[in-house]
Formats: structure tokens, sequence, C-alpha cells
């Protein structure tokens, strides 16, 4: 499903996914309102949408993917924006990176990878723009490699956050105690160089540094 204000965009993004065989638009809308709708309708199994569309022109676009995050949470979502903006990618993944991919505008024009995403986020995974990755982490990234530094225990933790889960549920993935994840948290963000964020915006900092030195 796509969703923009613009209709010369939302024309465009459907004709591009409507060149590939494997991938069926089942619904266009120019307003949150009308994709909210459509995704109980049809049940899509992603949505292509823009950030500003109506009624505020603000971020509706990434309100909607919180919303579906609860309503469909097995609905992928790929948020297309002419704003390399990290803000914009730290929000839209505070519920965890599963299903959700942030792509800039200029991408509808390289088919290949908006396709991409769309049966990236379909399967599961989860795409960042790599011009938005290298914004957010410039003069945060220790060494080259951010990673490197990771003992393999902060590496397991790491990838239970890109998932989604709380402290308790990497606890009980890892089999560890809350406080214990607690000390390996602290101690990779220290590592990355995440210290001086919100906690929020340091574990989702440190989820993008992890998905953009991370073979899908």
């Amino acid at each position: 499903m796509v969703a923009d204000d613009v209709l010369l965009v939302r024309e465009g993004v459907q004709r591009v996914l409507e060149t590939y065989p494997d991938l069926d638009v089942v619904a266009a809308v120019g307003d949150v309102a009308a994709l909210l709708e459509a995704v109980s309708e049809h049940r899509p199994d992603v949505v292509i949408t823009d950030i500003r569309m109506p009624p505020g022109f603000s971020d509706e676009g990434i309100q909607a993917a919180a919303q579906l995050h609860d309503l469909t949470p097995d609905t992928g979502v790929v948020v297309l924006s002419q704003y390399a903006e990290p803000g914009y990618a730290l929000k839209l993944l505070e519920h965890g990176s599963k299903r959700r991919a942030y792509l800039l505008k200029e991408r509808v024009s390289e088919p290949d990878q908006l396709a991409e995403a769309a049966r990236e986020v379909a399967s599961g995974g989860s795409v960042i723009d790599p011009r938005v990755v290298e914004i957010l982490v410039t003069g945060s990234r220790p060494a080259p490699d951010p990673l490197a530094d990771l003992t393999p225990r902060e590496h397991q933790v790491l990838e239970q956050i890109a998932q989604g889960k709380s402290n308790a549920g990497v606890a009980a993935a890892l089999f560890l105690t809350e406080r214990a994840v607690q000390k390996h948290i602290n101690s990779l963000f220290a590592k990355l160089g995440l210290t001086v964020e919100a906690e929020v915006h340091r574990r989702v900092t440190a989820v993008l540094l992890y998905l953009s030195t991370t073979p899908r």
C-alpha cells in the first residue's frame, strides 16, 4: 500500500512497484486517516508512506507507523522522506527495527532499491538509508568499525535490542539477570560513544549502528 499526499509521487511509487511481478499495490491514499482505514481493510504486507501528510504536515507517517506497531504488528512500514533527518529515523525505530525502513525519496528513482526495501520489511528485516546513518553517527564512532570493540556478549545484547526487546526481554532471551543486561548495555553505549544522549536515543542509535554494519 502507498500513502503520499502528492498525487504525482503517489502514482510514481505505485507504478514503480507494479513493474515487479511479486509486488501488488492494493491501495494508494493521500492522508493518515485513509492510510489507517485502508490497512484495516486490505491488511497489506507493507505500507510505503511519506512522513509529512495531512492533516498536520508534521510527522504523520511516523505516527502511523507507531499505531500500526500495535494494531497490525505484521505490517511492515517503509517511510519515504525528502529529509535526511536522523531524528525521524530515531522516532521510527523507538519500538524496534523489525519490519521498518527509512529511505530518502530519491530512492524512487532507483526502483530496485525501493522494491528490495519492501521485500526486506515484509520478511521482518530493516533498511535504513546509508546517508541517514552517516549523518547520525558522525562524530560518535570511536573506530572505523563501531562494533569492533564489543565483546561477544555485548554483540548478543545489541542484537536483542535491535529486535525491539526491553531489558527484561533481553535478559530472558540470553538467560541473564536484568542487572547484568544493564551493565552490558552501559558498556556497549560507552564503547560506541553514546554517553550524553537520552536513553531511548542511545538505544536506537546503537541499533542504527548495528544495522549499518550487519549484512542482511
